[in-house]
């Protein structure tokens, strides 16, 4: 009875301590510093300020982001080729801004829709451990509001 009641007792902790590991040390998530202020892709999107999701049809989105094939062609470039577990870390003492990339659509949230050619409002060129084009796109569409450039061009 008295190993019942340990075990009982030890189990809601261990919970615990998985969820505080969880939101308090989440290891090193793509993160930009753009004007003082930090973005960051959040580890658990319910903690998230910000969220973006992504479409296949360019008709439903509302911003579109063109992988570059060079750096020059780019808007935004994130390039890293070191094995530094925190690459891709912001540096600042500010607290960042959480995004989340969600599956779900909302009227109120970007939704971006990336290809190779066409007509975009950013380009991101993306050579990373750290970060994924869509990590990229949902950062520089959260740092530039989620809304359309005015010099965008459209369908």
């Amino acid at each position: 009875m008295l190993r019942f009641k340990i075990l009982a007792s030890v189990v809601p902790l261990a919970v615990a301590a998985v969820f505080a590991r969880v939101e308090f040390l989440p290891g090193a998530r793509p993160c930009i510093e753009v004007g003082g202020a930090a973005l960051q892709i959040a580890s658990i999107p319910w903690f998230a300020q910000l969220h973006v999701s992504f479409t296949d049809d360019p008709r439903l989105a509302t911003v579109r982001v063109q992988i570059a094939d060079s750096v020059e062609a780019a808007d935004f470039t994130v390039i890293d080729d070191v094995d530094d577990a925190e690459a891709g870390a912001c540096e600042s003492n500010t607290v960042p801004q959480l995004i989340a990339i969600s599956s779900d659509r909302s009227a109120s949230d970007p939704v971006i829709y990336l290809s190779h050619d066409g007509p975009s409002d950013y380009r991101v060129f993306v050579q990373s451990k750290t970060f994924s084009i869509r990590d990229a796109a949902a950062l520089i569409v959260s740092a530039r509001g989620g809304h359309r450039r005015v010099e965008a061009a459209s369908l």
